[in-house]
């Protein structure tokens, strides 16, 4: 297997934007995929569907588990 397919996810974490009211504890767990906007709310250049790499699956399930409104979700990616 080479090293670019060994970072590739079969996940994605879900913002569920209904949910979701800008608290922003998912931006410190995962500053790597999420930043914040000026009110708190979780941005990511891909909308609200995010590729999870393979290294950050575990602080991923960690943010979903620690979100107080249960706005996101972890999911296998279409392909997968």
């Amino acid at each position: 297997m080479s090293r670019d397919a060994s970072s590739r996810s079969d996940a994605s974490l879900h913002i569920d934007w209904t949910l979701c009211d800008g608290r922003g504890l998912c931006t410190e767990l995962l500053p790597e995929l999420l930043t914040r906007d000026e009110w708190g709310y979780p941005l990511a250049a891909t909308g609200s569907d995010v590729t999870v790499p393979n290294e950050l699956v575990g602080p991923a399930k960690r943010a979903v588990g620690l979100c107080p409104r249960a706005a996101l979700r972890l999911r296998a990616s279409a392909g997968a």
